[in-house]
């Protein structure tokens, strides 16, 4: 936590990495969590700038950049175990450019986007689907899976686009039919993707 010093902090998602690595090497099937890696960058950008390197991006020393994948392409699976890792990352703004989150979204196999415009609204789980990405999704689908998923995602596109017309009272009801298709298909959907905190699936 924020009471530990910079090197603690530091080391403290190296040591938890390390000994998910030794259970995996046993055979195990490990799952990693680490909250969050917004504080691990935070502590090797504060060791850095102590050691006097010039801060970079947004106050990062380049060192912090170069750190990353050696902590986060260390789990992955072995022929005989396997660690599945789960960080968090807090964001300064949803709408604000953050090199540190990019630097981390490209590393990663996939990112889950948690939105306060939709927790603001009682859309729980807070899931941006538009934002979130995986890329082992092609892995572990099958076809039709993934057919739906795009479909899906489409209209989701399609009435991310509209929301403008919506807001300004610009939107016509029978001028294009996709559209229409769309803000029918918009009540369903949000139902769809809410879910009740008591309610859960294995």
């Amino acid at each position: 936590t924020s009471d530990y010093s910079s090197v603690d902090r530091r080391n403290a998602a190296l040591l938890a990495t390390t000994v998910a690595e030794f259970f995996r090497d046993q055979g195990k099937r490990v799952v990693l969590f680490i909250d969050s890696l917004t504080r691990y960058t935070r502590a090797l950008r504060d060791v850095a700038l102590f050691a006097g390197e010039p801060p970079a991006r947004r106050g990062y020393p380049a060192s912090v950049f170069d750190s990353l994948p050696a902590l986060l392409e260390r789990p992955g699976a072995t022929p005989g175990g396997s660690i599945t890792a789960f960080y968090t990352v807090l964001l300064e703004g949803e709408d604000e450019v953050d090199p540190m989150a990019d630097e981390i979204c490209s590393i990663l196999d996939g990112h889950i986007f948690l939105s306060r415009k939709l927790a603001g609204q009682g859309h729980y789980p807070a899931v941006d689907v538009l934002r979130s990405v995986s890329r082992v999704f092609s892995q572990v689908t099958a076809p039709p899976h993934q057919a739906r998923s795009v479909e899906i995602r489409r209209l989701m596109t399609r009435l991310d686009e509209l929301q403008l017309l919506v807001d300004l009272g610009e939107y016509r009801q029978g001028e294009n039919a996709e559209n229409d298709r769309a803000m029918q298909l918009r009540r369903p959907l949000e139902q769809w993707l809410c879910q009740p905190v008591s309610q859960y699936s294995s």
